[in-house]
C-alpha cells in the first residue's frame, strides 16, 4: 500500500483530516461551553477494563488502556463533577473498516446526572460533528442517517421483537430474556484471542451476539437509534435499572448501522461491581486462557464515587460519518 506520506494518498485524504480537525475543535468547544473539565489520565493501567471478548497491550505488567474508564470514575471520586477525556485508546487485534488498535475515544461523565443527560449528549454531539462540516446527513456505506430528525428509541426487547423473527428473537434473549434479559456480552469485532471449548454461556452468548449482528442494519437509518436497557449480563459497569433488576443503565447510539457510543448509568456499589468483574474475569479466562487483574483501587473509589452518569464514543467512527469517509484509514493521520 502506499505510505500515508505520499502526496497522492495524502491529497486524497485531506478532505477527511480537514473534517476531522473541524470535529475535533467544535467538540472540545461544546464540552467547555457545557463547564467541562478536560482531563488526561494515565494511558498504562493495573487494569484495562471488563470486557471479556477486548484483547490489550501489556508492557511491563501493566496494560495500555483500553478506555479510560477507571481512571475517570477515580477522578469523580475525588471530587470533579463534570470531566471529559479526547484521546488515544488501544485494543489489541481490533482491525478492519470501522476498527483500529489504536483510536480516539471521546468519554466523559456528569456526576449527579441520570444516563437520560448524556443520551441528550450523544444526540447533541452527533449533529455537532454534521454541523462541523457541513454535512446534511451521516454516511456509511448504502446507508444515511440525519442527526437532526427526531431519535428513534428501543428498549433491547424492543428492537428484538420488531427486527427478529420471533424464534430468533426468543433464542437471542434466552431463557432469562423471555422473562426479562439477555445474557452475555456481545462482540462487535475481531479479536486474536483463540476461544476455548463452548459451554452454555457461549451458546447463549453466541446467540445474543448473532440476534445483534441480524439487528444493527436497521438501526441509525434514516435517523439516529439509541438501544438501551441492556441485560444485567450485558452491562458489567452499570446500575440496574429500578423498575426491573434484569436489565441495566446502559445504552448505544447508533448511525447508518454504525454503533456510535455506549454509555451507562454507573454502577457505584464496590461488593456488586466486584462481583461483576469476577464475572467477567472468569469468563475470559475459560474463553480464552487468560484475563486481567481487578483494580483494587478502583472498588476502593467506587465507596467515594456520587451517582453519576458516563459515555464512551468512538472519535473517528463519527468522523467517518460526518465526512463520507470510505475507512478508518481515511481519518487517522498517521494510519497504519
Amino acid at each position: 500500500m502506499t505510505p500515508f506520506w505520499s502526496h497522492e494518498r495524502h491529497r486524497d485524504r485531506a478532505p477527511f483530516l480537514k473534517a476531522r480537525a473541524a470535529i475535533m475543535r467544535a467538540v472540545r468547544d461544546w464540552f467547555h461551553d457545557q463547564g467541562f473539565t478536560e482531563v488526561e489520565p494515565q494511558a498504562l493501567a493495573l487494569s484495562p477494563g471488563a470486557e471479556v471478548h477486548v484483547d490489550a497491550f501489556e508492557a511491563s505488567g501493566r496494560f495500555l488502556h483500553t478506555s479510560p474508564e477507571f481512571a475517570m470514575k477515580k477522578l469523580l471520586a475525588a471530587g470533579e463533577e463534570k470531566i471529559f477525556f479526547l484521546g488515544k485508546c488501544w485494543r489489541r487485534g481490533e482491525i478492519g473498516p470501522l476498527h483500529a488498535e489504536e483510536f480516539t475515544m471521546l468519554e466523559w461523565y456528569r456526576a449527579g446526572d441520570a444516563y437520560q443527560r448524556v443520551m441528550q449528549d450523544c444526540i447533541a454531539l452527533a449533529r455537532l460533528a454534521a454541523s462541523a462540516t457541513g454535512a446534511r446527513v451521516l454516511r456509511w456505506r448504502n446507508k444515511t442517517c440525519d442527526p437532526f430528525a427526531e431519535t428513534e428509541r428501543f428498549k433491547v426487547r424492543e428492537a428484538f421483537e420488531r427486527y427478529l423473527p420471533s424464534s430468533l428473537a426468543e433464542e437471542g434473549l434466552g431463557e432469562e430474556g423471555r422473562s426479562n434479559a439477555p445474557t452475555l456480552e456481545h462482540v462487535d469485532a475481531p479479536n486474536p484471542l483463540t476461544p476455548s471449548p463452548q459451554g452454555r454461556g457461549s451458546e447463549l452468548h453466541d446467540a445474543f451476539s448473532a440476534a445483534i449482528t441480524r439487528i444493527e442494519p436497521h438501526l441509525g437509518s434514516p435517523a439516529l437509534t439509541l438501544l438501551y436497557e441492556y441485560p444485567v449480563t450485558e452491562a458489567a459497569l452499570a446500575q440496574r435499572c429500578a423498575h426491573d433488576p434484569n436489565v441495566a443503565e446502559r445504552f448505544e447510539l447508533y448511525a447508518c448501522g454504525v454503533e456510535l457510543a455506549n454509555g451507562f448509568g454507573e454502577l457505584t456499589d464496590p461488593a456488586e461491581q466486584r462481583a461483576r468483574l469476577a464475572e467477567a474475569m472468569t469468563e475470559k479466562h475459560r474463553r480464552y486462557g487468560r484475563s486481567w487483574p481487578i483494580d483494587e483501587d478502583f472498588l476502593a473509589a467506587l465507596a467515594q464515587m456520587p451517582p453519576a452518569s458516563g459515555v464512551a464514543l468512538g472519535l473517528d467512527r463519527l468522523v467517518m460519518l460526518a465526512s463520507g469517509a470510505r475507512h478508518i484509514n481515511d481519518v487517522l493521520w498517521t494510519p497504519p
